[in-house]
């Protein structure tokens, strides 16, 4: 009787999924298209709400349209140089031995999901990358798995990003501006907040856990049937050949010779070691010193190791790059729209305090850390930038929570969660997987609603139970 009315469950859940796939396969745009029909959405929805008039927007999109470059800057480099080091010949082989692990099409989504959420708190630009190379080396091995359903798996690892080391929101909390307060907060928080308070709490890294758990065992319930499986022929996942490293010929010029010196980028590598074991020696805690200028740095300086040439590099970084194009192209347009939604109109509200507020005057001490993190998800479809999600909440949600007694530490991760929940739905920052699998956003993003709905629930119950318990 149990036997039956579990299959009988599974069935429906199945059913559930196709449904998703096919809705989003059939209305998801591209993701530059998703981005311009947001822009014209929030155009629309500032001119009342704000009590601006079309030049007034117009304005305000286009003083906010370069309003990220330096942030941009940061996050462009998450990604290059995580990548640049994933493309490392000693990673490629490491992912060439992961991907042997699973035997199985349903083992081998789970065991993606998890290797790439790790990869992900770790480092989110590294993960990312890590995740689609281990899914396409994955699809060359096992016969009958579902293509589509496996890079999905790899992007859903990023759910967990912003609770994770390179979390922009949490490694900001850890520094204080000229002023002596912490950016972003409209003066409210005057002391530094470290990572063992928010990255590093109890609660944060409990929710980590129940969130990939749950998503694993979600994705791996989400493979077809074998009659509905859209597999991909192994030879067309084939990579070009690998051109990093060119073998010393007897007859180098003197400036190839300095091009494949190993001696001068491990030179590069001994000073920045020199300075990063100075730097948190200086700093007296690990968790407490992270920023995302220093994550930069360590992957730069892993980078030009495992590469082992500078030339090796070089090829590496503008291989790399080529995955940020995308990014290049949307943030200032996401700007744009951060500079519309945080504009104050006529009367004195703009749209993004105007969606805070909302969630706000609804908030008691115990809800207001799941509502902060329902606004930040609403918000992150407007602003997929953690920096920039911070600069629009942060100055709202901060003194709100200090207000209701709830302290720094959750509210920023209530924004951070927030921030990363809804890159289930936000096709932006899946596109250098998907430029890595040949895909396009609508093939995987109907698995990632179902994703966006677990994960969603799990974090919620956290910070409304969890979280009031522990923090």
């Amino acid at each position: 009787m149990w036997l039956g009315e579990l299959k009988g469950v599974g069935k429906m859940f199945k059913k559930f999924t196709n449904g998703c796939v096919k809705l989003v396969q059939r209305f998801l745009p591209d993701a530059f298209v998703f981005c311009i029909i947001l822009t014209i959405v929030v155009f629309i929805a500032a001119m009342p709400v704000a009590g601006m008039n079309p030049i007034e927007v117009a304005n305000a999109w286009g003083s906010g349209v370069w309003g990220l470059l330096a942030f941009s800057m940061q996050m462009a480099l998450v990604l290059v140089l995580g990548s640049a080091l994933a493309n490392a010949p000693a990673i490629k082989k490491l992912i060439v031995k992961l991907a042997g692990v699973p035997k199985k099409p349903v083992g081998a989504v789970a065991f993606v999901t998890v290797i790439s959420a790790i990869c992900c708190f770790i480092n989110w630009g590294f993960g990312l990358i890590i995740g689609a190379l281990l899914a396409k080396e994955v699809a060359k091995k096992i016969k009958g798995l579902d293509y589509r359903l496996i890079i999905a798996a790899a992007y859903s690892g990023f759910v967990i990003w912003h609770a994770g080391i390179s979390g922009s929101i949490p490694l900001g909390m850890t520094a204080l501006n000229a002023d002596g307060v912490v950016d972003n907060t409209a003066g409210a928080v005057t002391e530094i907040v470290p990572t063992s308070q928010t990255i590093f709490s109890a609660w944060n890294l409990i929710m980590v856990l129940a969130v990939v758990v749950v998503v694993a065992f979600v994705n791996a319930k989400m493979h077809p049937d074998p009659k509905d499986v859209v597999s991909i022929d192994p030879k067309l996942l084939e990579d070009a050949p690998d051109n990093t490293e060119v073998k010393a010929r007897k007859d180098q010029t003197p400036a190839e010779k300095l091009e494949n010196s190993m001696v001068l980028s491990y030179i590069v590598v001994v000073i920045g070691a020199i300075y990063l074991i100075y730097y948190f020696v200086n700093a007296g805690s690990i968790l407490n010193a992270l920023s995302l200028n220093i994550v930069n740095l360590i992957f730069l300086i892993l980078g030009i190791a495992f590469h082992k040439t500078p030339i090796s590099y070089v090829r590496a970084i503008t291989e790399s790059a080529e995955s940020a194009g995308g990014i290049i192209l949307q943030f200032p347009f996401y700007a744009g729209i951060q500079g519309m939604m945080v504009t104050v109109g006529s009367n004195g509200v703009s749209l993004a305090s105007a969606i805070s507020t909302a969630f706000v005057n609804i908030s008691t001490p115990r809800t207001f850390p799941v509502l902060c993190y329902l606004a930040a998800g609403i918000v992150n479809f407007f602003v997929p930038s953690g920096g920039g999600q911070w600069a629009v909440q942060g100055p709202i949600m901060m003194p709100a929570g200090l207000e209701l007694g709830v302290t720094p530490a959750v509210t920023a991760m209530g924004i951070a969660w927030g921030d990363a929940w809804t890159n289930m739905l936000q096709p932006f920052w899946a596109l250098p997987a998907l430029g890595i699998a040949g895909l396009g956003a609508r093939d995987i993003m109907g698995y990632c609603a179902i994703v966006l709905i677990a994960s969603g629930i799990v974090t919620a119950l956290g910070f409304l139970f969890l979280v009031p318990l522990l923090a």
